[in-house]
């Protein structure tokens, strides 16, 4: 069982950035796939950056790609998602998900689809005002 847990969401002007932080506990960190996601207002989950078991090959929704980045610290157990150049269109609940151990993972594979996580955290919200 993993357990996830986002902070750093807030108000930000348009331009400006943010940094995105999601703690883990239970499980075996360092051995599963991560992602991020977000869901706006009246707007279906849609995905934003996944980053694989290796911390390579990240992905990047063609909405943030130059714009967002993903990381992983293994020995802290946390993801990160850095967003900087932020456009009002970024306003969403940002959740952070991993992928359930009991799952084939390729290491050097990032996972984009909803269906392919098994864990969420509770979200996030992101706010850039124009």
């Amino acid at each position: 069982q993993v357990q996830l847990v986002e902070s750093g969401g807030g108000l930000v002007q348009a331009g400006g950035s943010l940094r995105l932080s999601c703690a883990a506990s239970g499980g075996t960190f360092g051995s599963i796939a991560l992602g991020w996601f977000r869901q706006a207002a009246g707007k279906e989950r849609e995905f934003v950056a996944a980053i694989s078991r290796s911390g390579g090959n990240p992905n990047f929704a063609d909405s943030v790609k130059g714009r967002f980045s993903i990381s992983r610290d293994n020995a802290k157990k946390t993801l990160y998602l850095q967003m900087n150049s932020l456009k009002p269109e970024d306003t969403a609940v940002y959740y952070c998900a991993a992928r359930g151990r009991w799952r084939y993972s390729t290491a050097t594979y990032s996972y984009t689809g909803i269906p392919e996580y098994d864990y969420w955290g509770q979200g996030t919200q992101v706010t850039v005002s124009s």
